[in-house]
């Protein structure tokens, strides 16, 4: 059992507008048949050859987004958007091609950081938390037993986030990055909080979590997906799942050694997964469907990204339900850092509606310190005493907002250019 929040989550409640909305039982029930004969699956070889739809130069591609978006749903307003908002949110950056950032997190600065930047560029943020950064926020001398501490921190980040969230005129979407099978009761304690959040509110705490069993079975995988959706279903969570294996090494998952065959999801999968998924009453779901994808920032050549697997299997499966719609999954592309805006945009075509974006925000971030620390280092030598003075205090230089906004403006800027990447400029 885990002790009752402390005082200042409390506090925090009382911050947050009470939200009266309850999404409709069928808001995420599917919309087509599953109807059809499978088309024959293209080799290896087809794939890689397969030619790609030309992507124009980004800015030109921004100008035609912006040209054709279509009405944002009136569902979708400032603030955390869950349930019936987050589908909505999700089918218009599909139907306008474009993609949000998801972005990693590890306290206020860099949450902060995140909507500064969305409200720059005009568009939702994905704020996400990791268990590593759950437990950061806490605090790394808490003791973690039964991940108490990445249940409480991410648990107050999400009130921080929901306390600022409108103030920042954008959507953002709630969201916890990959939980792996030891991982679980991670989960499960946000679920809790979630479930409660609901009673009082009408929606979740989160907008959504993701299941990474990418490492068990593809039966298993998809069985232990689909028995959390059916409890995310019940308050309006979507599920993120993954498919085949993304390399790399991110927040103590590690498949830096992992067989490269692994890293390329087949059709079949994705149907296999889209059939099961979908019978579950109310459930909404995105498919993290690997296609070389790799976690971190690599020198050129080190990693083949075929984009083209994603628009091969929105083929695969829609002509398996014989419906109309091009693009009926809605695929995420994890790691995004160092991702060529060729790769970006033709994976964007093929129905990507979030890209995540860790190893560069993170840089970024340092990055900022650093300037900060390059060009007032004569005054960050000691307390008093600087090139003005032997007696002239220091304490504006060192003072920890300073360096820490530097980080805060610098992570803003490499997430306004994500987003030029991801054509999600002025689509609100």
């Amino acid at each position: 059992r885990r002790p009752p929040p402390p005082p200042i989550v409390t506090m925090l409640r009382t911050c947050v507008a009470a939200a009266a909305f309850v999404a409709a039982a069928d808001a995420f029930a599917p919309g087509s048949a599953f109807l059809g004969t499978a088309p024959a699956a293209r080799s290896t070889a087809q794939l890689r050859a397969a030619p790609r739809a030309a992507v124009a130069p980004k800015v030109s591609m921004m100008a035609e987004t912006k040209a054709k978006l279509t009405k944002l749903p009136a569902s979708v307003k400032p603030g955390v958007v869950t349930g019936q908002a987050l589908k909505d949110l999700l089918q218009y950056a599909q139907d306008n091609e474009f993609a949000m950032p998801g972005v990693n997190i590890v306290g206020t600065n860099s949450i902060n950081a995140c909507m500064e930047a969305a409200a720059k560029y005009g568009g939702p943020i994905m704020v996400t938390f990791s268990k590593g950064g759950g437990q950061f926020i806490a605090g790394k001398g808490l003791d973690n037993k039964d991940d108490r501490a990445s249940i409480a921190g991410s648990i107050a980040g999400a009130l921080h986030v929901r306390a600022v969230a409108e103030l920042y005129g954008v959507p953002v979407v709630l969201h916890t990055d990959h939980c792996q099978k030891a991982w679980l009761p991670w989960i499960d304690g946000l679920m809790d909080a979630n479930e409660k959040y609901f009673k009082e509110h009408g929606e979740p705490l989160f907008s959504s979590h993701m299941l990474d069993l990418s490492e068990e079975s593809l039966e298993e995988n998809v069985g232990i997906c689909k028995k959390y959706l059916e409890r995310f279903a019940k308050c309006n969570v979507l599920l993120e799942m993954e498919l085949g294996v993304t390399g790399g090494e991110e927040d103590g998952v590690d498949n830096s050694e992992v067989d490269s065959s692994r890293l390329y999801t087949q059709p079949e999968e994705v149907w296999y997964t889209y059939e099961e998924l979908s019978k579950v009453p109310n459930g909404q779901f995105t498919v993290a469907a690997s296609f070389g994808n790799v976690h971190g920032v690599y020198a050129p050549g080190n990693v083949d990204l075929q984009p083209v697997i994603l628009h091969n299997t929105q083929e695969y499966i829609q002509k398996k339900l014989g419906c109309d719609d091009k693009k009926p999954v809605k695929f995420v592309f994890h790691g995004g850092s160092g991702s060529s805006v060729d790769d970006i945009q033709y994976a964007i075509k093929a129905g990507v509606v979030k890209m995540n974006i860790d190893t560069d925000t993170q840089w970024s971030f340092w990055d900022g310190i650093r300037g900060y620390e390059a060009k007032h280092r004569e005054y960050l030598q000691g307390q008093i005493g600087n090139p003005e003075g032997a007696a002239k205090p220091n304490k504006k230089y060192y003072d920890p907002r300073m360096s820490l906004r530097a980080a805060e403006e610098a992570m803003r800027d490499r997430l306004v250019q994500a987003a030029k990447d991801l054509n999600c400029i002025n689509v609100l």
